[in-house]
């Protein structure tokens, strides 16, 4: 896999039916590598080892319903009462981050309310910070480390 805008973390991998997986900490279990997995793996580990977010806060991978539509958001990293601190959008490192990756995440967040967004490739790393009152957000150099 192509290397990444982060630290060198450890994983795990183990090859099954001929495709290789990649051991995420969150799920507990082995999923297949593919481009976007990469990337999300990293942003796991950059979360927990750089920002010190505990595990126990983070979520991978599950569907909300927007509009009645089905989608599924990357990665939140709850408060401990609930709320979301952040949401991760994650792309494949082929994909440019564009305006309408922003809407993407954007349209999530109506939802699901988190005070820090963040984008990325896996190359480029865009942050943002939520204002609600004036319905904008303001691009930040880096999101906050975990501080509860």
């Amino acid at each position: 896999m192509l290397p990444l805008n982060f630290k060198k973390y450890n994983f795990r991998f183990k090859n099954s039916e001929n495709k290789v997986q990649i051991f995420d900490v969150v799920r507990k279990k082995f999923v297949q590598l593919q481009p976007e997995e990469w990337v999300r793996q990293h942003v796991i580990h950059f979360l927990v080892e750089e920002k010190k977010y505990p595990l126990s806060l983070i979520n991978v991978e599950k569907q909300l319903t927007i509009n009645s539509l089905k989608k599924r958001y990357d990665i939140v990293i709850f408060n401990s009462d609930g709320s979301i601190e952040l949401l991760v959008e994650c792309k494949a490192p082929k994909i440019k981050i564009t305006q309408n990756t922003f809407d993407q995440i954007a349209t999530y967040n109506m939802q699901l309310n988190a005070n820090f967004l963040m984008v990325t490739n896996g190359l480029q790393h865009l942050y943002c910070k939520m204002n609600f009152i004036e319905e904008k957000y303001s691009f930040l150099r880096q999101i906050p480390d975990f501080s509860r």
